[in-house]
């Protein structure tokens, strides 16, 4: 039985992963299941829901590094972790929790907080006592990410990260926007990353919280050189990915919008075999791709779907086009309609 209800990750050439699905036990077995699985792992919390005799439940734990992420749907439910079992059962974590679907409220150190689903995260520390509760959308489950955090993995100051507990941070805006993309592609999509780009994930996350964290603490500037590179190098690529639209970007109009020089642009990008040019000339002939095979600009011109997407020139858009996809647009085009 147990071999139906746990699945392992490792063996596909895919992120160190385990998966606990309730639903394959019969129904007055899953709420006790799931809580001695999920709810006592690293810090464990006390839960109540309407939902025990029916707790219908997921839970994709995924190991990166010195981090775990852990992509969660479950029943409406009530957690609280109290300071007589913190101190049974004490921990060095830190958690942050992004809710993506249905509604949160957390409380810790007198501070509570209402977390709108995909629009904030927080962070908690499981050393000290904390109430979480998770409300569903109806009907429905509540959907959650949430990454633990050893303590020594974020180079910042307990009682300055203390101010932070529980107060919510954009998911949307910032190096924390960028930091809830990371995490949410590698929960959606684990199996598009082999197991040794875990530590590296993992570190890019690490990098990116503690920019964030930094940034709300007014601390930018004892961050180190390298936090700093990887914050700074998500901001280009987003800034990048939200521009590509517009003739003028260049590595140029990339540098000056992010204040620095053109050499410390091309800095970001050492080590990479590539440029701070290619990406953008990568991503537009993605763009231009894309459009290509969609239906719904299938009467459109070649050479606007690539003028949109900053290629004036049709004849040099046409060769790096054949250059990248092994066939010219218009042949590439014909091919995806006849289904090839």
């Amino acid at each position: 039985m147990q071999e139906s209800i746990l699945a392992h990750g490792e063996a596909n050439a895919m992120l160190p992963n385990l998966v606990v699905d309730t639903t394959v036990l019969p129904p007055p077995e899953r709420f006790e299941y799931w809580y001695a699985l999920v709810a006592q792992e690293t810090a464990p919390v006390h839960i109540t829901s309407a939902r025990l005799d029916d707790f219908v439940a997921y839970a994709q734990a995924i190991d990166l590094g010195r981090i775990r992420l852990a992509s969660l749907r479950y029943p409406s439910l009530h957690a609280a972790r109290p300071a007589g079992l913190v101190r049974r059962t004490e921990t060095d974590i830190y958690q942050l929790t992004l809710p993506l679907t249905g509604r949160s409220v957390l409380v810790q150190d007198r501070t509570e907080t209402t977390l709108v689903a995909a629009r904030h995260f927080t962070l908690l520390d499981t050393a000290r006592p904390h109430i979480a509760r998770h409300l569903a959308d109806s009907p429905g489950l509540a959907t959650t990410i949430t990454v633990q955090i050893p303590y020594a993995a974020l180079p910042l100051p307990p009682d300055r990260l203390h101010r932070l507990l529980a107060t919510p941070m954009p998911a949307h805006l910032g190096v924390g926007g960028l930091l809830v993309q990371h995490l949410r592609g590698i929960a959606a999509h684990p199996e598009q990353y082999e197991p040794n780009q875990a530590e590296m994930l993992g570190g890019v996350a690490l990098d990116l919280l503690t920019a964030t964290l930094a940034q709300r603490l007014d601390i930018e500037g004892i961050l180190s050189p390298e936090t700093r590179h990887t914050a700074l190098r998500a901001r280009v690529v987003d800034f990048v990915d939200r521009h590509l639209d517009n003739a003028e970007l260049s590595p140029r109009t990339v540098a000056a919008a992010h204040h620095i020089s053109l050499r410390s642009l091309h800095r970001l990008f050492e080590g990479e075999a590539t440029t701070p040019a290619e990406p953008i000339r990568a991503k537009r002939l993605e763009r231009c791709r894309r459009d290509l095979c969609n239906p719904l600009y299938a009467r459109q011109p070649v050479h606007l779907i690539a003028a949109r997407w900053g290629f004036a020139d049709k004849a040099h858009f046409s060769r790096l086009f054949r250059a990248r996809y092994g066939r010219s647009p218009q042949a590439y085009r014909a091919a995806v309609a006849a289904g090839e």
